[in-house]
């Protein structure tokens, strides 16, 4: 039995405290596409800006596309060694999709036809005059909402995960040949740790934590 074995993963509270991220992985382990969907499906139950889920996810499961990524990412070893790597990306459109996910949502009962046009106008006003850049920064907040709740519930399916900020994107989405609209956030590496996590510390919630004002 291994050490994983004996922890709850089924308890929310266990997840967030033995999540830890982890860099050395057995690369001989193949992790099932549908576990790996099964985990994305759990991971974009998260939040987005108005609701738009511009997150769009490009999994490598490919050893030798990983090799092809390697140098982009700083020659990071554990890109080698994962079983997956999953970008999320943003997508500079995603707006175009707010008709058909209001609609879902109208057609599923959760709102009524007129709230969902009220809403529709909003959301046209708010977004639609907006640049590239600023739709980025919009879609880098949402990606890191659903970056971390990837990361919970795949350690939640025993799996362990280390998020990528360094790697060059420009460079990764001319190798993945990613259209200009779909923009790299966030790299994970995803599989089963071979060597224990590097522990740390977390500052005491008094020495960051401030109430009505500094």
């Amino acid at each position: 039995m291994s050490s994983l074995d004996k922890i709850d993963l089924n308890n929310i509270y266990t997840v967030m405290r033995e999540r830890h991220s982890v860099r050395a992985y057995d690369p001989s382990i193949r992790i099932p596409r549908e576990e790996l969907k099964e985990i994305i499906e759990l991971a974009t139950t998260a939040p987005s800006s108005s609701n738009l889920q511009p997150w769009r996810f490009l999994i490598i499961d490919d050893k030798e596309i990983q090799k092809q990524i390697h140098p982009i990412t700083n020659n990071q070893q554990h890109v080698l060694e994962a079983s997956a790597i999953i970008a999320v990306l943003g997508d500079l459109e995603s707006l175009k999709r707010a008709d058909d996910i209001y609609n879902r949502t109208v057609e599923a009962g959760y709102m009524p036809p007129e709230v969902k046009e009220g809403m529709m106008t909003r959301i046209q006003e708010l977004y639609g005059g907006l640049a590239p850049e600023q739709m980025h920064q919009i879609n880098l907040f949402d990606a890191g909402l659903v970056s971390m709740q990837l990361m919970l519930a795949a350690k939640a399916k025993g799996y362990d995960t280390v998020p990528m900020g360094g790697y060059n994107a420009e460079k990764f989405a001319e190798a993945l040949q990613l259209p200009e609209t779909l923009v790299p956030t966030i790299l994970i590496a995803i599989g089963k740790g071979t060597k224990p996590a590097r522990q740390s510390i977390r500052f005491h919630v008094d020495e960051i934590t401030y109430w009505n004002g500094l």
